[in-house]
């Protein structure tokens, strides 16, 4: 890996919009070369633009034939993976525990948690034998994995058992200088989040709007982990829109 200033290679994960995209400019923007990864091709590439150091990686990451794959191509254009920036994932089922079904509690595990150990498992086993080893890998957790939203049961328990994989990352990378960190996100403004400033369910049961704050700025926050050198990491960092209900929440 590079230093903190040179140019990295850099996997983003459900890069085709929302925070994904945002990180992948980010990076991009900043002189790194990024694989932009997610299901759908034509999304990815408007993430990429024309910037040279841009690839397009089209991988369903709950498909474990189609991460390797995936992660071979990125190996095979960029020579290593420095970063790896574990972000697809989605909100699941809404409901309490007796309200959602099967089906959809292992959909909604299979593309936050399943999904993650699968990208981090190729990452990992390219960054134990590129030359120089180490690299970072930097998990989309979320708020929720500290404090549920109502009716989120999947989302929640995905959430809090990505802490638990970033860790066991962190723990087991250390003897071949790869870092595990994670950041938990409130209220960026994207797609998934519009609703929010019409009215969010609270604990309480009522219904209030939430601030929201630039996505951009996630985008700035994860450049940063990436950034330090393989000396230094960030384990945990919470980035939210000031003054939503988080500290404190209900």
């Amino acid at each position: 890996m590079t230093g903190a200033t040179g140019s990295k290679v850099a996997v983003i994960t459900g890069a085709g919009s929302g925070i994904g995209r945002a990180v992948a400019r980010a990076f991009l923007e900043a002189g790194h070369r990024v694989a932009a990864c997610g299901r759908r091709p034509e999304p990815l590439a408007e993430t990429v633009g024309d910037h040279a150091g841009g690839l397009v990686v089209p991988m369903d990451v709950t498909d474990p034939v189609a991460v390797t794959a995936g992660f071979d191509r990125i190996r095979a254009e960029f020579g290593r993976v420095d970063v790896l920036f574990n972000n697809a994932g989605g909100f699941g089922p809404g409901g309490a525990v007796d309200e959602i079904s099967l089906a959809d509690w292992n959909a909604c595990l299979a593309v936050n948690l399943t999904g993650t150990m699968l990208c981090a498992a190729a990452a990992v086993s390219i960054m134990k034998q590129q030359q120089p080893s180490g690299g970072k890998i930097i998990n989309n957790g979320s708020i929720s994995a500290h404090t549920p939203r109502p009716r989120s049961a999947a989302y929640a328990a995905s959430k809090h058992a990505i802490t638990g994989l970033t860790k066991s990352i962190e723990l087991d990378g250390r003897p071949y200088k790869i870092s595990c960190g994670q950041i938990d996100i409130g209220n960026a403004a994207t797609a998934m989040t519009g609703r929010m400033s019409q009215g969010t369910l609270q604990a309480d049961g009522e219904l209030r709007p939430e601030p929201t704050f630039d996505v951009a700025e996630v985008g700035r926050a994860v450049l940063l982990m990436a950034e330090l050198p393989l000396e230094a990491t960030i384990n945990s960092l919470v980035i939210t829109a000031a003054g939503m209900p988080f500290v404190g929440r209900g």
